[in-house]
């Protein structure tokens, strides 16, 4: 494991993170090597995790296809997340599970797939996973944080959560 790899994949993280108000992430050494045992399956389906961690997958085909690729096509998912009826949404799921407050860990890895796996032609396949999970039914008002961008600079607005003061 290279030290950049891992300085790299928080750092990404933590930028998108910081624009939601959410926590900066630290890397999982424990979550490490199950991750990149089933990112070398090459099989793109979630694993089996049981709930014991958060899991994102992503891939795609090219040489120039990376890790920052699938972390922005996670990202890219924010655009269609409804603040005004917080919940599970198959299509931001990605999106909130990386940008989800409780979680503080994480780990991901790249495999490079031959073709036929996941694509007819060879690909990259990105799996991340996050400690603790995020996307938990009832949280996501404490776990999402809105934003807005103005002037190049992001804008916190945090929504008031009745329930809490309770």
């Amino acid at each position: 494991m290279v030290a950049d790899w891992k300085t790299e994949v928080v750092r990404q993280h933590n930028a998108y993170r910081a624009h939601y108000g959410a926590p900066s992430l630290s890397w999982s050494d424990a979550l490490y090597p199950g991750t990149q045992q089933w990112a070398n399956q090459c099989k793109f389906q979630h694993s089996n995790g049981k709930g014991a961690y958060g899991e994102n997958l992503a891939a795609g085909t090219g040489t120039a296809y990376g890790f920052s690729n699938g972390l922005k096509s996670w990202m890219d998912e924010a655009s269609k997340y409804d603040y005004n009826h917080p919940g599970f949404s198959s299509g931001t799921g990605h999106f909130t599970q990386v940008v989800w407050k409780s979680s503080r860990q994480v780990a991901c890895a790249i495999a490079n797939c031959r073709g036929g796996t996941i694509f007819q032609q060879p690909s990259k396949y990105v799996v991340c996973r996050y400690n603790p999970p995020g996307n938990f039914a009832g949280r996501y008002r404490y776990d999402l944080i809105r934003t807005s961008w103005r002037y190049g600079r992001s804008k916190i607005i945090f929504r008031e959560n009745v329930d809490r003061y309770r």
